[in-house]
């Protein structure tokens, strides 16, 4: 199923998220690796997981040493019908990801879209998001002009946690560390508890859609947002968990839960493989009576 290039639109999305946390960009290294190991792993099912192919050291001539780490996210089920009509029942989005804390950027491409990607690059600072030049210097289109950017500030505790994820992230409103004293998050939080980071985030999305613009870009941002603050509110709420490790003991945490998600999706990948995909002008229709209806 292909889709005619004279009908396609080329279209660059670039925005800039800020997320501020009560936690340090030193507590943030453990904090970050713990939050997406768990995450991973509760969120791998039968519609859905992460997939861990490569998880290794990697030296950056211009930015030293980091960490290299590849995945397969299965999304289908959870997308909405009008996507996943145009896409295989198996597909996946492979991540990309280049960490060199506190400095990161992320790849992201669909494997049935080969001309989808979003580039994400990301600072940690220690300030409540007020460094309007976080992100100088990156994110350009192909003329090689920066981006013209629209800023989102996310609030981990004001903003509403999307429903799904609601049973395993902690209101941060009434949530209070027991080891750390931290928290909750009310009033003018961000500017009165210490220590305080900001995850700065541009997130430039370019691909080539066939008649769906509006609802692609609508998505792309819904989705994003959904994903950041959700992950930093886990963070933070997760806090008690992790606070004290070490790094060697949350990558021994990581490699567990890699090891459960990866269980999971193998057996998921044989029922799906078994029976087969279904034909795309059959669930093009059914999207159709579900956009309809």
């Amino acid at each position: 199923f292909a889709l005619p290039v004279s009908t396609l639109v080329v279209m660059v999305l670039a925005h800039e998220y800020r997320i501020p946390m009560p936690i340090s960009v030193a507590e943030y290294k453990i904090a970050q690796l713990y939050m997406i190991a768990k995450h991973s792993n509760q969120n791998t099912g039968k519609s859905e997981g992460i997939q861990v192919i490569k998880n290794e050291p990697y030296t950056d001539p211009d930015h030293g040493e980091g960490q290299y780490t590849e995945k397969r996210v299965h999304v289908g089920g959870s997308l909405p019908s009008w996507i996943r009509a145009l896409i295989p029942s198996f597909f996946y989005i492979t991540e990309k990801a280049w960490n060199y804390y506190p400095y990161t950027v992320t790849e992201y491409t669909c494997s049935f879209l080969p001309r989808f990607s979003i580039k994400v690059h990301t600072r940690y600072e220690d300030n409540p998001g007020t460094n309007d030049h976080a992100l100088d210097g990156v994110g350009v289109d192909k003329a090689g002009k920066p981006l013209e950017r629209h800023v989102v500030h996310v609030d981990i505790a004001a903003d509403p946690i999307p429903e799904k994820h609601k049973h395993d992230t902690p209101d941060l409103k009434t949530f209070k560390s027991e080891k750390t004293g931290r928290g909750p998050l009310v009033g003018d939080w961000k500017n009165s508890i210490t220590p305080m980071m900001c995850s700065y985030k541009l997130v430039q999305a370019s691909f080539e859609v066939w008649g769906l613009q509006t609802k692609v870009e609508g998505y792309v941002q819904k989705v994003v947002r959904d994903v950041l603050l959700v992950g930093h509110a886990q963070a933070f709420g997760w806090i008690d968990e992790w606070f004290g490790m070490t790094l060697d003991d949350v990558r021994r945490y990581e490699a567990e839960q890699q090891a459960l998600a990866n269980s999971k999706l193998d057996k998921k990948h044989k029922d799906t493989e078994a029976a087969g995909d279904e034909n795309v002008e059959d669930r093009l229709a059914a999207a159709k009576l579900d956009d309809d209806s």
